[in-house]
């Protein structure tokens, strides 16, 4: 496969991605996140939009992951509000396997982690996981 061809629209929503508009990284996840053929070519002109010019600032990547009722969603909340007390823009993506004990998502539940909804500094988003 070639070099994903970088359209207008491909353009754009990577301006409207590293402004951080929230309708444009939800826009942007949902792409990712979608399978069909067209979507997974118009994802990858984004990510090459997003490299192209990416400026170098970089973000911290940080995994949790445990047994239901360990805290996840508890340390999460804690360190979103440690963080935007310093002044720090925060995006969490949630990735959400199904307890197979309880049925219910092990992490991402945003009530469970108690954030100001009206606060753009903050981007929630849960992904449910496909078993993959």
């Amino acid at each position: 496969m070639g070099r994903p061809e970088i359209t207008s629209d491909s353009a754009e929503l990577a301006d409207a991605v590293r402004r951080g508009e929230r309708q444009a990284l939800a826009e942007a996840l949902n792409l990712l996140d979608n399978r069909r053929p067209g979507a997974r070519q118009q994802a990858a002109a984004l990510v090459a939009q997003l490299q192209r010019e990416h400026t170098g600032d970089s973000g911290h990547l940080i995994g949790m992951t445990g047994p239901p009722g360990a805290g996840k969603s508890t340390l999460s909340a804690a360190l979103i509000q440690v963080w935007r007390q310093r002044g720090l823009r925060v995006g969490v993506l949630a990735v959400d396997p199904s307890s197979p004990v309880s049925g219910g998502a092990l992490l991402g539940d945003r009530l469970r982690m108690k954030t100001s909804a009206d606060d753009d500094g903050v981007f929630v988003r849960s992904l449910a996981c496909r078993g993959e």
